[in-house]
């Protein structure tokens, strides 16, 4: 790792032997019947994990900041790659199966246009969480093994505003996956869809944004 060594030890990339077969458990709703009800819901966000319904707790300023500079970055990357790709942020879902929803932080799908009233993601390449205190073991335990369950998903990234470095879990060849650790000097690749973005930019301007 090129930087950030005074905050994690080197990052060999390490294997993992991913099992996608989840444990039958009890559902309380399906996808569909979630999707409905969320979208009645005069506040609040939500996800579905293994049928049973889940509040998204409300963020903080510095949060919105970094998840909005992440989407941005991959939107930027896409562009100048001319790929049939989109960033979202907070919008679209990923759904796993008919009991599991997330609503990542920020996401690329890449194929045809979008119809413009979907809720979720057809084809996610690219799923971003932003960690927080209270999200933290749910977006390195529970969401990395079902976000590779779909299909589509490529790469899943962990931002940590904690020390500023990126965790890039991606697909490897047969059900193994790579994971790389990442500072503020280094950059990141995905592929596919063909694109980089550098780590710094995905924290750009945390330090002026906000007063102590």
């Amino acid at each position: 790792m090129a930087a950030g060594r005074d905050l994690l030890p080197p990052a060999p990339v390490l294997w993992y032997n991913v099992s996608m077969t989840a444990a039958p458990k009890r559902e309380t709703m399906s996808a569909e019947a979630f999707l409905e009800w969320a979208e009645a819901q005069d506040e609040g966000r939500y996800q579905l994990i293994g049928g049973q319904i889940v509040a998204m707790a409300p963020e903080r300023a510095e949060h919105g900041h970094v998840k909005f500079q992440v989407a941005k970055a991959l939107e930027a990357a896409v562009s100048e790659a001319r790929l049939p790709c989109r960033a979202f942020v907070d919008s679209l879902a990923v759904k796993v199966d008919d009991a599991t929803i997330f609503e990542p932080d920020a996401l690329v799908n890449c194929g045809a246009r979008i119809p413009r009233g979907s809720l979720i993601a057809p084809n996610p390449v690219i799923v971003v969480e932003v960690i927080s205190p209270t999200s933290t073991r749910r977006d390195l335990a529970v969401k990395f093994t079902n976000y590779f369950r779909h299909p589509g998903v490529q790469h899943y990234l962990v931002v940590v505003m904690e020390n500023r470095t990126v965790i890039q879990h991606s697909r490897s060849e047969g059900d193994t996956l790579k994971t790389r650790i990442a500072g503020m000097s280094d950059r990141l690749t995905f592929d596919p869809p063909g694109i980089a973005v550098s780590v710094s930019d995905l924290f750009k301007d945390l330090d002026s944004a906000f007063s102590d």
